[in-house]
């Protein structure tokens, strides 16, 4: 059986990180490089003319922000899932990107096999965000991650309908796993994995799974 590769496209302007990323997912099964962009422009008009499953997206660009590139994709429906690949850790650019919809905000200095991890995974439908950025978070932003961490009990009282089953799928969906990773870990179907997300999804009163990680984090379940 032949499996379709994830089709993405790498923005980034500097051309040594470029041409090292592509290297990597050229070298890896299930992975294609479909286009590379080094401006922003550049990067609406080839996710736009190639439609690719993940967007590996700079927030410094020459031209404009990334935050800019990722409205215009969204205002263009592309269904791309964007990635964003930075050195930056500035607050106020992650809140507003994962405002803006992003599935995965990662550190350069991730190495390799987890960036392919981080792909596979977001082109299955999950999220991730770097270990680095929590406590970014957590210390200029009590909007976003509560210093002091709702306790589980307390969890319990504001979302009473979540099964124990449930709480640990989303503590899963937070940790950037895939509905297959869930199932292998929790010894069950890929399908009942499924399930449980969708019921997380409409029990927390969210669009989707990356909404829902977001939530979790924001009520300081983890």
């Amino acid at each position: 059986m032949e499996y379709k590769p994830i089709n993405i496209l790498l923005v980034e302007d500097h051309k040594l990180i470029r041409v090292g990323i592509k290297t990597l997912f050229d070298e890896s099964d299930g992975y294609n490089v479909i286009a590379e962009a080094e401006t922003g422009k550049e990067a609406i008009e080839k996710a736009l003319k190639y439609s690719p499953d993940i967007v590996l997206l700079d927030l410094g660009l020459p031209d404009m922000s990334g935050l800019k590139v990722i409205k215009a994709l969204t205002e263009n429906d592309s269904k791309a899932r964007i990635i964003i690949l930075s050195s930056r850790y500035d607050e106020n650019e992650i809140i507003k990107a994962l405002a803006m919809g992003i599935y995965a905000y990662v550190i350069k200095d991730v190495n390799t096999e987890l960036l392919l991890y981080i792909v596979k995974s977001v082109y299955n439908g999950a999220m991730w965000l770097d270990p680095k950025i929590v406590p970014i978070l957590r210390e200029k932003s009590d909007k976003i991650v509560p210093k002091k961490q709702t306790s589980r009990a307390m969890f319990r009282n504001t979302h009473a309908n979540l099964t124990q089953r449930e709480y640990e799928v989303l503590k899963l969906v937070v940790d950037g796993k895939s509905n297959n990773d869930i199932a292998k870990l929790l010894c069950i179907s890929e399908h009942t994995a499924k399930a449980h997300v969708c019921n997380i999804i409409q029990k927390l009163v969210v669009d989707d799974r990356t909404q829902a990680a977001v939530k979790a984090i924001k009520e300081g379940l983890v």
